[in-house]
């Protein structure tokens, strides 16, 4: 349940984009914080997005080129930070399963949207262990309890997580660092994204669903939405042929000259 006072992290091990890579260049910064050797001094309250945008900007300056692509999937909104300090280094912006806040209202909704989960799935008995772990809050602050508490919610981050099961259960990577100082509400700001922007969202996505990759799309100067009819949070694994030509799609676009 992301927000100011559970401040986790997921390794990215999951976040892999093999069909893109067949046409682009992919590069896959370790988030900072996520493992033991990028943990911060100051952990657990130095991880702020202006941290997180400082440490991206360090590999885009690595790279050595004039402006990239830069994709940011759910709590990876803070690729929208990166987009309102360092626009020109930037060609385009991928804000995939995410949004521009991670106050009370997000909870709130994720709760709403939690009960069409269970709706969908009325009289299944795994529905009421993952609806008691989202209402559970003595989860303990520890990278392994947060991760137990992620798989237990892990059902309800898909579409149909249980009728796919075998392809979903052992996703590669899925790792929880407990952090905190992750607050943020970029709300009002996003109009100085002058930035091309694909949004990307799962139409049955939970957390980070339709409503906000609207009011994204709503504030945003230059953006256009895809959603995803068949996935939940995790639409790159749940549809890869339709995410991957909706990416690359916006990629040639931008490349090309148009807006999107």
């Amino acid at each position: 349940m992301p927000s100011a006072e559970r401040g986790s992290r997921v390794d990215d091990g999951y976040l892999r984009f093999p069909l893109l890579e067949e046409d682009v260049t992919m590069v896959y910064p370790t988030q900072v914080g996520t493992t033991a050797e990028s943990r911060l001094p100051s952990h657990p309250d130095g991880y702020t997005l202006d941290v997180y945008a400082r440490f991206i900007h360090a590999v885009v300056e690595h790279l050595g080129l004039p402006r990239v692509h830069l994709l940011g999937h759910s709590a990876g909104g803070f690729a929208q930070r990166y987009a309102l300090t360092y626009p020109e280094r930037l060609a385009g912006l991928v804000l995939y399963d995410s949004l521009a806040h991670n106050t009370e209202e997000l909870a709130k909704e994720a709760t709403a949207r939690l009960a069409e989960f269970a709706d969908r799935f009325a009289g299944d008995p795994r529905v009421a262990p993952v609806l008691a772990a989202w209402a559970d809050d003595t989860v303990a602050d520890t990278d392994e309890a947060r991760t137990e508490h992620l798989r237990a919610l892990l059902p309800a981050y898909f579409a149909d997580y249980w009728g796919r099961e075998d392809e979903f259960a052992r996703l590669p990577g899925l790792r929880v660092t407990h952090v905190t100082g992750g607050a943020f509400d970029h709300r009002g700001r996003l109009g100085a994204v002058m930035t091309p922007t694909l949004v990307v969202v799962g139409a049955y996505d939970f957390i980070c669903g339709p409503r906000w990759a609207r009011a994204m799309d709503d504030e945003l100067p230059h953006s256009t939405v895809v959603t995803l009819e068949n996935s939940g949070h995790f639409g790159h694994i749940e549809q890869p042929e339709d995410f991957a030509a909706a990416v690359l799609g916006f990629v040639r676009s931008v490349k090309s000259g148009g807006r999107r």
